[in-house]
């Protein structure tokens, strides 16, 4: 007996074509995807922070972030007590070298105090009017210090400020979006270097106990600038000014504007 012929199928070819192109392309696409979806929700590799965080507002000038904020603040903290150091510095250092270093300092924070009031009062930030403890202590210290002595305060105390803050400067510069703080960080960034150079010149700068100091107690990449290092010299705690003390070395003008939140 011969078996029942039986025709073919139409059409079974080609849906067997088409299934298995389908499943390549799904195949294809989900390699193309899979990298993707897997290192979604890594950390960056390179250990970057995303700029953008919750703590960066918007502004009309670019991204302002909470670093941005607190480098507005600590310029404003910087003149309001380096310059009344500068002043003491024009009249009670014993060479002109301290005397020169004392009258940069005068000018270039005030300067520089103009800049950042400019700054804070277009970003509507508040800024401090009133150096804080340690810089009352600072200023402190280098009224009731005299002859050489002064010389030798005055100098290292400042060098060591100064070369705290000359890097966190450059951070600033190198990762702020908002153009006003990159111009404040430019100025800044000036102003520094040339204090740096004149306390320098002065003589009196004790580059070990400097080096000594800075690798004690290096500033993180990631902390926010600080322009009044708690370890200056000199260690010995003195009492804060006087009035009569304090009006002999007026301090700049206050900024205008809504007052500090907490003393910084």
């Amino acid at each position: 007996m011969h078996a029942r012929y039986r025709p073919p199928v139409r059409g079974r070819g080609i849906f067997t074509g088409t299934g298995l192109l389908i499943t390549c392309l799904a195949a294809t696409l989900a390699a193309l995807v899979f990298p993707i979806w897997s290192y979604a929700d890594r950390s960056d590799p390179t250990g970057s922070v995303n700029v953008l965080s919750d703590r960066t507002v918007p502004t009309r000038y670019g991204p302002l972030s909470a670093l941005d904020r607190d480098f507005v603040v600590k310029v404003r903290l910087a003149g309001l007590w380096e310059l009344p150091a500068g002043e003491m510095a024009e009249e009670k250092g014993t060479t002109q070298a301290v005397r020169a270093a004392g009258q940069h300092l005068v000018d270039g924070h005030t300067t520089l105090d103009a800049h950042v009031r400019s700054v804070a009062g277009i970003l509507g930030l508040p800024v401090p009017n009133q150096p804080n403890d340690q810089q009352r202590q600072w200023l402190a210290t280098l009224a009731e210090a005299q002859g050489q002595d002064f010389d030798r305060q005055f100098a290292n105390i400042l060098r060591l400020a100064h070369g705290r803050v000359f890097s966190v400067v450059a951070q600033v510069r190198a990762g702020t979006q908002n153009i006003l703080v990159r111009g404040l960080a430019d100025d800044a960034n000036t102003t520094v270097l040339d204090h740096i150079k004149m306390l320098e010149a002065t003589g009196y700068v004790d580059f070990g106990a400097l080096a000594r100091q800075l690798a004690a107690t290096p500033a993180p990449v990631s902390s926010p600038p600080v322009f009044a290092p708690s370890d200056a010299i000199p260690v010995t705690p003195s009492p804060p000014p006087s009035p009569q003390t304090a009006s002999a070395y007026p301090l700049p003008p206050a900024a205008s504007g809504p007052p500090p939140t907490g003393t910084p």
